[in-house]
């Protein structure tokens, strides 16, 4: 008889689960009916985290149960780093505010750097739209037409770039340890869109940041021979650049190498990740990853990108928050290293 009453009250739990998890599933589904989800760039318009964002808003509410609005807003500053501490300390904690900078931040989390407001593991993460494959171009006027050419130069190389942490900064600063390059890099700009200006102006001889953002965004530049990719920063080449070499293979020593590998590692697979701030009930979290990712199939959204050369490989939420969790497994002697190379004095 115990054994009956025991399946009875077992089965009135597991009904009673089912039921408010049935409940919370329809209440989180009907929770973005009638509300606005505001994406917040860490850059500036023009750019190539401003690009990608824009097209996936202009289809993202779609996926979403409820159809919300989305609105695009720039919070530029500090490569990236005024929007990631804003997405963690200030934005609703109500699945209402995405935001996207730099996943690389995460690195100077481990390094210690003082201007970071955040602990990255206690994001919840959405996705990323695309891989990067760090690429320094390089303007005809520089001079600079292939990997000779620089290494030959009686001048450092200018190149643009954001702030410290950024993609724009860090993987330069470690290929000139790494390699010996002559490299000047020269920072304070409010994103790649002011980069492009820069070279384009002559006030520096272009950039290294990635080519799924120079692409689409300098490809005036390119098809016209006044902008050449000389270098490609990460460990294997991208099919379209099979011409264009790689770094690693330019680096004098082990600890050159890997040092590229850490640039590689934290400014490439999940460069650009989709983010919420800590808090957001997780119904919401799951319902937001996936229309993310059905944003990412969306046959419409795909004829967008290729017509504007877009680059869509996704990484889904939970893959995201894998690849990020790894820079916090960084061996003790190599954070040291870094520190000396990236940290500027006053951060450290």
């Amino acid at each position: 008889m115990l054994s009956k009453w025991k399946m009875y009250f077992t089965a009135i739990v597991s009904g009673a689960a089912l039921l408010a998890g049935l409940v919370s599933g329809a209440s989180a589904a009907s929770f973005f009916k009638g509300k606005t989800i505001t994406f917040v760039v860490g850059f500036s318009p023009g750019g190539g985290f401003d690009t990608y964002t824009r097209l996936i808003a202009r289809h993202f509410g779609k996926h979403v149960p409820g159809n919300p609005g989305t609105v695009v807003m720039n919070r530029t500053g500090a490569g990236s780093l005024v929007a990631a501490n804003y997405t963690y300390n200030r934005a609703k904690r109500d699945g209402t505010v995405i935001g996207n900078w730099i996943g690389g931040l995460l690195l100077r989390e481990v390094l210690g750097d003082k201007a970071i407001q955040f602990k990255g593991r206690k994001f919840n993460w959405v996705g990323v739209p695309t891989p990067d494959d760090g690429v320094c171009a390089f303007t005809k006027a520089s001079g600079i037409k292939n990997i000779d050419d620089w290494f030959a130069s009686k001048r450092p190389i200018k190149i643009g770039a954001t702030a410290p942490g950024s993609s724009t900064d860090d993987p330069p600063k470690l290929l000139k340890v790494a390699t010996g390059l002559p490299i000047k890099v020269v920072e304070g700009y409010g994103g790649t869109a002011k980069i492009r200006l820069a070279a384009e102006s002559g006030e520096i001889d272009g950039g290294c940041w990635a080519w799924q953002s120079i692409k689409p965004t300098w490809r005036k530049g390119i098809e016209s021979g006044n902008v050449t990719p000389v270098l490609q920063l990460t460990l294997k080449s991208h099919p379209e650049l099979k011409h264009v070499p790689l770094a690693i293979k330019y680096a004098k020593t082990a600890d050159g190498r890997a040092l590229l590998k850490v640039a590689s590692d934290a400014h490439s697979a999940a460069v650009r990740p989709y983010s919420l701030p800590p808090g957001v009930p997780q119904d919401r979290v799951r319902i937001l990853q996936k229309a993310f990712m059905d944003t990412m199939r969306d046959p419409e959204m795909l004829k967008e990108a290729k017509k504007s050369k877009l680059e869509i490989t996704p990484t889904d939420g939970p893959t995201t928050e894998k690849t990020l969790a790894s820079l916090y497994t960084l061996d003790p002697a190599m954070i040291s290293r870094l520190k000396e190379i990236l940290l500027p004095k006053g951060r450290k």
